[in-house]
């Protein structure tokens, strides 16, 4: 791979320029584009000097962004993994976070599916599967469809 024509620093200026990144996000992606791991980890450093990337402030984004796409905690916790958010910023995060979830996961459904009513086994595993493929959890998802028997 040919080597960049502009600087580490200046390339990760660009990228945060257009978007917010996690700190492992932003790293791999320098390094993908061909500059070396200690150049990267230098553009990073040089970033959070400046407190122009910061990964508790891309998980409470990340966070509101996912409750706004009508995501379960469950896939806004594999998101921040994904992105490289450590588990600790995550913990903090979601003790601070007093969102309801069930009130959530049943908005959800009733935006997708409406008022009507489950009138079959195939219907109610298709919107099970639906919620589940959002990431909310069991509890949630019964309380959402109002399934009192067990799946």
């Amino acid at each position: 791979m040919p080597r960049p024509k502009k600087s580490a620093k200046a390339a990760a200026v660009a990228y945060l320029s257009r978007r917010d990144h996690a700190e492992k996000e932003l790293q791999q992606k320098l390094v993908a584009r061909g500059y070396d791991e200690q150049e990267a980890q230098e553009a990073v450093a040089f970033c959070q000097d400046y407190n122009w990337i910061d990964d508790a402030r891309y998980a409470e984004r990340t966070l509101s962004n996912g409750i706004a796409k009508g995501w379960g905690l469950l896939r806004i916790r594999q998101e921040l993994a994904y992105k490289g958010i450590h588990e600790a910023i995550v913990q903090q995060l979601l003790e601070e976070d007093e969102f309801d979830w069930f009130g959530h996961a049943k908005a959800v459904a009733l935006r997708k599916f409406g008022a009507t009513e489950i009138d079959t086994p195939k219907e109610k595993a298709r919107r099970f599967r639906f919620l589940q493929s959002r990431g909310f959890e069991l509890e949630e998802i019964r309380y959402a469809l109002n399934i009192d028997d067990e799946y």
